[in-house]
């Protein structure tokens, strides 16, 4: 039996949450989805509190991952350790609040490993190796379906890590970046895989954030808090139809909803 995964880009603010809590539910009986992943670190624009991982899992997420951002809310670090379908990178520090993997079941029985990365270029430097975090987390899984969200600055890095797990994973898509990437597809081995999912939330903006703060920013203007941009939104993300008895990828298909 196949199963369909719905990958879902960054959600980006206040108003990328409710366009969430809008349409995903209705996209998951749409495209008959088995299993929701959703990257939620930007939800509250820079990083999550435990109310809005709430209201993601309320939307209809299975789980969700985490990246950069992830010790910006204090408050969060408790939540990571008592709620086991929020994910944060794997290779933070080991005595980091809660874990970077884990083994769930669908309503189906099938069972569903989820793993999440950080990636090192210009990112966090003082984090592990995600290649050889990646290799001794697959030494301890038992499912053979796996997702991994790659968060990552460099596309070279997510694309590097696309094909160090070909055939040893079901998917492996980039989050971080925001921008979607044209390279849905299934790697030689078997391996489902997008650049980047790109993100949840305003449509004019850069990457979330009203462009004219965008543009100050580069510009030289003073530092100060990002604010999110206005306006409607959009939902990105990917498809995934695996084989539910190897673990192998069918199809890849980007999603863009406006």
């Amino acid at each position: 039996m196949d199963l369909r995964v719905l990958a879902v880009g960054d959600v980006c603010g206040v108003s990328g949450l409710q366009f969430l809590k809008e349409r995903l539910k209705a996209l998951k009986t749409e495209r008959s989805i088995d299993f929701c992943v959703v990257n939620g670190e930007n939800a509250n624009v820079v990083g999550i509190t435990p109310r809005q991982a709430d209201d993601i899992f309320a939307a209809g997420a299975d789980v969700i991952t985490l990246g950069n951002h992830t010790w910006i809310r204090y408050e969060l670090q408790p939540y990571l350790d008592s709620h086991k379908r929020i994910l944060r990178p794997a290779n933070f520090a080991p005595q980091c609040p809660g874990r970077g993997w884990g083994e769930f079941t669908t309503r189906s029985g099938v069972s569903v490993a989820v793993v999440n990365l950080m990636g090192k270029f210009t990112l966090d430097p003082n984090t592990d190796n995600p290649f050889l975090v990646a290799d001794d987390i697959l030494d301890q899984l038992q499912a053979k379906i796996i997702l991994v969200d790659h968060h990552a600055e460099g596309t070279s890095e997510k694309r590097a890590m696309g094909f160090y797990l070909d055939g040893r994973v079901s998917a492996v898509w980039g989050t971080h970046t925001h921008v979607q990437t044209s390279d849905a597809e299934v790697l030689p081995d078997g391996t489902g895989y997008i650049t980047d999912l790109g993100m949840t939330g305003p449509a004019r903006s850069v990457l979330g954030i009203e462009p004219e703060q965008s543009i100050g920013r580069f510009l030289g203007d003073p530092p100060r808090r990002y604010d999110a941009a206005s306006g409607a939104c959009k939902l990105e993300g990917a498809i995934f139809v695996i084989d539910g008895e190897t673990g192998q990828c069918r199809s890849a298909e980007a999603l863009r909803i406006r």
